[in-house]
């Protein structure tokens, strides 16, 4: 069964025509939308200090969210937790889980841009002993108990809402980062099966129940139009700035990435990486996805001009979702 999600990262590059408090708006509204709509889940991220106004505090539009949806889910996927303090970011999740009823899931994600560190007058250097111990640290903290941690005296305050604590996920790439999860993690969402398969071996060490393999959940953005060919000529821009951004910034860190550096929007296309279907190809590809895979919409995806955006998710919710509900596919 195909799960239907939304996912945003407000990045809105010079040949934009919206402005960033349109892309904002747009997000929040159409995760009211979403919600209105069944639509399961919203994945949102966090960089800072790019060029193109790529969200750097999603735990603030993780909270106007919240307020405007009643049973979505809220990833933060991924959060970059060593820029943050532990005792504000248990803070702001303890919040953040209330408000939303526990809906908001984070998954803690050591990052690997040297000057978004550097922002924050840290290294890289810092990431591996933050991450090894924000778990036990958040499990404390949200105990709502008074603790010794680093010379301070910490209470964190109130509680959250879930029971017995909000979850929490891990991301990576290494070996070191999927025993890490396999340790501290309800979770592990890594780069690739193989990670996760070693994944899975820690787990069955440490007398953990095994999750079962890597769902083949293939990554691809969707969009929905009558005429495909139009709208791509419209979108592309955007898509090739998104792939290129991630795709060069991987290369400078020397890192792992889905994303490939593309020079034209046809190679692009060609690529399979997004996806712009009519009404009922969409249905079509839907009835042989996978159990888990993935109907991904990135609607402003690349600064994509809020209008434009509708247009492919009104249609889909015309046109598409009331057959994917009808047959169970959605």
């Amino acid at each position: 069964m195909a799960d239907v999600m939304l996912r945003f990262d407000m990045r809105l590059p010079e040949f934009a025509t919206a402005s960033q408090a349109d892309l904002y708006e747009a997000a929040i509204e159409m995760c009211a939308w979403g919600d209105q709509q069944g639509i399961g889940s919203v994945h949102l991220s966090e960089h800072h200090g790019s060029d193109d106004g790529y969200c750097p505090s999603p735990l603030l539009l993780a909270s106007a969210i919240a307020t405007r949806t009643r049973a979505m889910r809220i990833y933060i996927s991924a959060l970059i937790a060593p820029l943050h303090d532990p005792v504000q970011l248990a803070e702001d999740l303890a919040i953040l889980d209330t408000i939303s009823r526990g809906r908001v899931i984070p998954i803690l994600s050591g990052g690997y841009r040297e000057e978004e560190f550097s922002a924050v007058g840290k290294s890289l250097g810092v990431r591996k002993q933050y991450m090894d111990t924000i778990g036990p640290f958040l499990k404390r903290a949200w105990s709502g108990e008074t603790f010794a941690f680093e010379n301070r005296t910490v209470t964190v305050t109130p509680k959250p809402f879930s029971q017995p604590r909000p979850m929490i996920l891990m991301g990576g790439s290494s070996k070191p980062a999927a025993r890490r999860a396999a340790r501290e993690a309800d979770f592990f969402i890594p780069s690739g099966p193989e990670i996760f398969e070693y994944y899975r071996e820690e787990l069955k060490a440490q007398g953990k129940p095994d999750p079962g393999p890597m769902p083949a959940a293939p990554s691809t953005v969707t969009f929905v139009a009558e005429d495909p060919d139009a709208y791509w000529q419209q979108i592309a821009p955007h898509l090739q700035h998104e792939t290129n951004t991630y795709a060069l910034w991987a290369e400078k860190a020397q890192v792992f990435s889905p994303y490939r550096y593309f020079d034209s929007s046809d190679e692009l296309r060609a690529s399979g990486a997004y996806k712009v279907y009519r009404p009922q190809e969409l249905i079509e590809a839907a009835r042989g996805m996978i159990s888990a895979q993935p109907i991904m919409f990135h609607p402003l995806c690349g600064g994509i001009h809020p209008d434009l955006a509708w247009q492919s998710l009104t249609l889909f919710a015309a046109e598409v979702l009331p057959t994917l509900r009808a047959e169970g596919i959605a």
